[in-house]
């Protein structure tokens, strides 16, 4: 029983030890601030999202406010750390995430709450750094091979090879997604990967077989 009672007295007397100074407070939540105003332009410019969600972008650099300084408070006291983690267990949050990219930036704020709460700048920094390298790069790669969304309208079922063959020489690869039939003629939808659009609309433009057509960029679940 003694060994026991002298674990549980350590363990409390370890959370009891740090005493939240002033200018340690001032210091986390400087350095929380410059990281997470460093999240909100990496999303807002570097990215150049298609559909900017501003809501989105004001929240994840706001909340690593809030959790550096639950992790600056949980390292004080056991009964503030047993009684928070007793209310984030009855948290549910219903808005559903419909871009994974923006589970990245979500990951990234808790990140930055958490390690500036346990004054670890130097790893918070860092990571922040490396993860928009990452992002940029990537980012960039996808923008070589950027979707676009073709819907060709043609006088008659007999130009789709034409059609083909054309988006056979412009394109990277292209995929038929619909073929629709009216008394006007046929209607075609294909899934492109080009890298030139305005070379593909110029050999569209020449051809008779095409009384219309109307290409959009695709980016995700969006047409733009």
């Amino acid at each position: 029983m003694g060994l026991i009672n002298g674990i549980i007295n350590h363990i409390v007397t370890s959370f009891q030890n740090q005493e939240i100074t002033t200018s340690m407070l001032l210091a986390v939540l400087v350095v929380t601030g410059m990281l997470a105003l460093y999240e909100f332009i990496v999303y807002q410019v570097i990215l150049r999202r298609s559909l900017y969600n501003k809501a989105f972008n004001i929240s994840i650099a706001v909340l690593p406010f809030f959790i550096a300084t639950i992790i600056l408070c949980l390292q004080t006291n056991l009964v503030i750390t047993l009684g928070t983690i007793g209310a984030l267990a009855i948290i549910r949050f219903r808005t559903a995430v419909k871009d994974p990219v923006d589970l990245i930036f979500i990951l990234w704020s808790i990140h930055i709450g958490i390690i500036c709460g346990c004054q670890l700048y130097e790893t918070a920094i860092v990571t922040s750094l490396a993860v928009t390298v990452v992002l940029v790069v990537l980012n960039r790669l996808n923008m070589r091979m950027r979707s676009h969304i073709l819907v060709v309208h043609c006088k008659s079922a007999d130009n789709e090879g034409a059609v083909l063959e054309l988006l056979q020489k412009e394109t990277r690869k292209y995929r038929v997604k619909s073929r629709n039939w009216t008394e006007k003629g046929m209607d075609y939808v294909f899934e492109i990967v080009i890298k030139e659009a305005a070379a593909l609309t110029g050999d569209m433009e020449k051809m008779p077989e095409i009384e219309r057509f109307s290409l959009m960029e695709y980016d995700s679940d969006d047409v733009l």
